[in-house]
C-alpha cells in the first residue's frame, strides 16, 4: 500500500511538474507572439552572432582544409630544397665567385650521403612564351622533372598515366597537364594522345592529373603557386630541347624534392642536406630547404589561433544581442508590472514569475539560434561564392553557436527576471 501510494504521488508530481512548465511555456509564447516585430528585433543580435560565429568557423575550417590538403600533398616524409634567384647581375657574379648554385653535382652529393633518402627528383622550371592552342587564362609553367617526381608528390590520374624512365632516357617530346592546364589548352575533351606545342617543340600528352590542393604562398611552392596549371615533362626532355633565355639570374636547377624512408627523422634529414649544401655551396645561402612535417604543424598552430580570434570577434555581436535581450525585457517588465501584481496576488509565487521571464528570454534566444543557423548557412555560402573561398560548415560550430545562444539567453535573462520578481504585489496593483 505504501509503495503503491509513493508511487502514486510520484506521478501525481510529474502530471503537475509537466502542466506547471507548460503552461509557462504557453505563456511565455503567447507574450512574445503578441509582440512579434519588437521579438524579432530583439533577436536580430542573437541571429547575427550565431550566423557570424559558423561563418567564421567555417571559413577557418575551409582554410585549414585547404591549406592541410596542400601540406599533405607536399608530402609530410618529403624535403624540398629551393634555389633562391639572384636580384641582379652583380649579385649573381659575386656569388658565383664561390657557389656554382643548385646543380646536378649536389644532386649527386645528395644521393651519396643522405641515408635516409628513399627517392630524388631534380626540378627546373620555365613560363613559356609561346603555346598552342593558346591557353585561356593564365599561361602554365614547364617543369622538367624526374619520373620519381610522381611517386614524391603521389600524383593521381584523371587520364593517362605518368612518363617513365624510358621516356627520361631517350628525352621524349611527351608531357603531363594539370587539371587548369589541360582544361586552359585543350578544353574538356579527353587529352591523352593530343598534341600541344611549347615554344617550339610539340609534346604528346601522356597523362593528365586530377585536381590538387594549391596555395598561394611562394614559401610552400615554387614558380607557378597553381600546382594545377603546369605542364610536366622529363628533365631531360626540357635540358635538351628547352632554353630560358630570361632566367640568367637562376641557378642550373631551380629545386631538388626529396622523400625520405619510412619512419626516416625529417628535421635530422634537413639538418643533413643543408650541411651539405652548404659546404659544397661554400656557405652562400642561396637556397632553403622547407620541411612540410614542420609546416604542417607550424599550420595547425596558427590555424587555432586565427580561428579563436574569429570567433571572439564574432562572439561579440553575441554579446551585444544578450545585452538588447536583456534591455527589451527589462522594458517589459516594466510594461507589465501590474499583470505582475495580479499573478502574485492570485497565487504565483517568485519562482514562477522568474520562471516565466526567463522563460521568455530562453524563447527568444532559441528562435534566434535557429534562424541564426540558417543565416549561417546562407553566409557560408555567400562567401565561398563571391570570395572562391572554401568553407566547411561543421556540426561542432553548430552546436557551439546554438549553445553560446541558449546560454546567452539564460545569463541575460536572469537578472530582468529576478527584478521582476522582487516588485511588492501591492504596488504592483497600484501601478499605472
Amino acid at each position: 500500500m505504501k509503495a503503491r501510494a509513493a508511487a502514486g504521488k510520484t506521478r501525481f508530481e510529474r502530471v503537475g511538474f509537466v502542466r506547471r512548465y507548460g503552461s509557462d511555456f504557453a505563456l511565455a509564447a503567447g507574450n512574445l507572439l503578441s509582440q512579434k516585430t519588437r521579438t524579432l528585433l530583439t533577436a536580430l543580435g542573437i541571429i547575427f552572432g550565431v550566423g557570424a560565429v559558423i561563418g567564421m568557423l567555417a571559413i577557418g575550417a575551409g582554410a585549414r582544409d585547404e591549406s592541410l590538403r596542400f601540406i599533405e600533398q607536399l608530402g609530410v616524409r618529403n624535403l624540398l630544397v629551393e634555389s633562391i634567384p639572384s636580384t641582379s647581375s652583380a649579385e649573381r657574379q659575386q656569388r658565383r665567385k664561390s657557389s656554382q648554385g643548385l646543380n646536378e653535382r649536389d644532386v649527386r652529393i645528395i644521393q651519396a650521403n643522405l641515408d635516409s633518402m628513399n627517392v630524388l627528383s631534380p626540378r627546373r622550371t620555365l613560363h613559356p612564351s609561346r603555346l598552342l592552342p593558346k591557353p585561356v587564362g593564365e599561361a602554365p609553367w614547364l617543369y622538367g622533372v624526374r619520373p620519381s617526381y610522381a611517386q614524391i608528390h603521389n600524383w593521381v590520374f584523371a587520364e593517362g598515366s605518368a612518363f617513365g624512365e624510358a621516356d627520361e632516357q631517350s628525352s621524349a617530346a611527351v608531357c603531363v597537364l594539370g587539371e587548369t592546364a589541360k582544361t586552359g589548352l585543350l578544353g574538356y575533351e579527353a587529352g591523352v594522345r593530343r598534341y600541344i606545342k611549347v615554344e617550339d617543340t610539340w609534346l604528346r600528352v601522356v597523362g593528365v592529373l586530377r585536381g590538387q590542393a594549391s596555395s598561394g604562398s611562394q614559401n610552400l611552392a615554387a614558380a607557378g603557386s597553381d600546382v594545377n596549371n603546369r605542364i610536366y615533362t622529363p628533365l631531360n626532355t626540357f635540358q635538351y630541347r628547352f632554353w630560358d633565355l630570361t632566367g640568367y639570374l637562376r641557378d642550373p636547377l631551380d629545386g631538388v624534392d626529396v622523400q625520405l624512408k619510412n619512419g626516416a627523422d625529417s628535421v635530422q634529414a634537413a639538418k643533413v642536406v643543408a650541411a651539405i649544401l652548404n659546404s659544397t655551396h661554400r656557405g652562400v645561402q642561396d637556397f632553403t630547404v622547407t620541411i612540410p612535417a614542420e609546416l604542417l604543424a607550424e599550420q595547425q598552430r596558427a590555424q587555432v589561433i586565427f580561428t579563436y580570434v574569429m570567433v571572439a570577434i564574432a562572439a561579440i555581436s553575441l554579446l551585444v544581442g544578450g545585452i538588447g535581450i536583456m534591455n527589451i525585457v527589462l522594458a517589459t517588465v516594466l510594461e507589465r508590472t501590474r499583470e505582475i501584481g495580479i499573478r502574485r496576488a492570485t497565487g504565483a509565487r517568485r519562482s514562477d514569475i522568474v520562471r516565466q521571464f526567463l522563460l521568455e528570454s530562453v524563447l527568444i534566444s532559441i528562435a534566434g539560434g535557429v534562424l541564426g543557423i540558417a543565416f549561417g548557412y546562407f553566409l557560408s555560402w555567400f562567401i565561398a561564392r563571391a570570395a572562391d573561398w572554401k568553407t566547411i560548415v561543421t556540426t561542432s560550430s553548430i552546436l557551439i553557436a546554438f549553445g553560446v545562444s541558449v546560454g546567452v539567453g539564460v545569463v541575460f535573462g536572469i537578472y530582468p527576471a529576478l527584478k521582476a520578481a522582487r516588485i511588492d504585489p501591492i504596488e504592483a496593483l497600484r501601478y499605472e
